[in-house]
């Protein structure tokens, strides 16, 4: 009797199990829906030192707290924006440096940005591969928990691709996916470097180059930026991969 009962049990317990299965199925765990999925690419290659490195982290932190991004974000409604960083380099050198976060409030804002700001750099390569980063960057939209309306791939840098596949391939195939992929360029004595990633690099959806002079001109500039992402229009896609507006 005692066999009998504990075989009743046992089966009792798998018939549970395979229940909970079946409605863990039926019933997957919703993504959030939120206004904008942005992973902001920040520059890490050797062109980049660690001077550079830190005005990029001050400025990006700078520009996220900055009253005017902060009540763009608040404008598009209780959904907020999901933001992440990756940090990228020459060739495999791509790695998520802030995970992403899900932005609503000033509260979840300053979260962010203290994040930034404990941001260590993880690389330093010789290469710049701009085209490897926009890929990398694309696979951190899988499974990541949100349901964005928009994906935005947003490419900060100083210099052009000099590594792996040409920026092009990468940007054509990713924006067939609905991805947009916008850039700031960092010209630093290149003047032909925001003309570089407006024919090579950006595309999509009201795509768009932002400039800075310098490494110095690089929070204001990410701020400027961040508006206009946030804040983007509703235009037509365009035909290729070419740039819209």
């Amino acid at each position: 009797m005692a066999r009998a009962g504990r075989e009743r049990r046992a089966g009792l317990s798998l018939a549970c199990l395979g229940l909970g299965l079946a409605v863990s199925l039926a019933n997957p765990v919703r993504a959030q829906p939120v206004e904008l999925e942005l992973v902001l690419a920040v520059d890490v290659s050797v062109s980049v030192d660690p001077t550079e490195y830190a005005l990029q982290i001050a400025g990006l932190a700078y520009a996220i707290r900055d009253p005017n991004v902060q009540a763009a974000i608040a404008a598009v409604g209780n959904e907020g924006i999901a933001v992440s960083v990756i940090q990228w380099g020459e060739g495999l050198q791509q790695r998520v440096a802030i995970d992403w976060h899900h932005l609503v409030d000033s509260e979840s804002i300053e979260s962010f940005a203290r994040a930034v700001e404990r941001s260590p750099r993880h690389f330093s390569g010789n290469g710049t591969s701009i085209s490897a980063a926009m890929a990398y960057a694309a696979k951190t939209f899988e499974g990541n928990g949100f349901d964005g309306r928009r994906r935005v791939i947003d490419v900060s840098g100083d210099g052009r691709n000099n590594s792996g596949l040409v920026p092009p391939l990468v940007r054509d195939r990713l924006v067939a996916q609905g991805i947009v992929i916008n850039a700031l360029a960092i010209l630093d004595g290149d003047d032909g470097l925001g003309l570089y990633f407006q024919n090579e690099v950006i595309g999509g959806t009201a795509s768009f180059v932002e400039t800075a002079e310098g490494f110095e001109d690089f929070a204001e500039a990410m701020r400027r930026k961040l508006l206009h992402e946030i804040q983007a229009p509703i235009v037509s896609t365009p035909a290729s991969g070419e740039p819209a507006g």
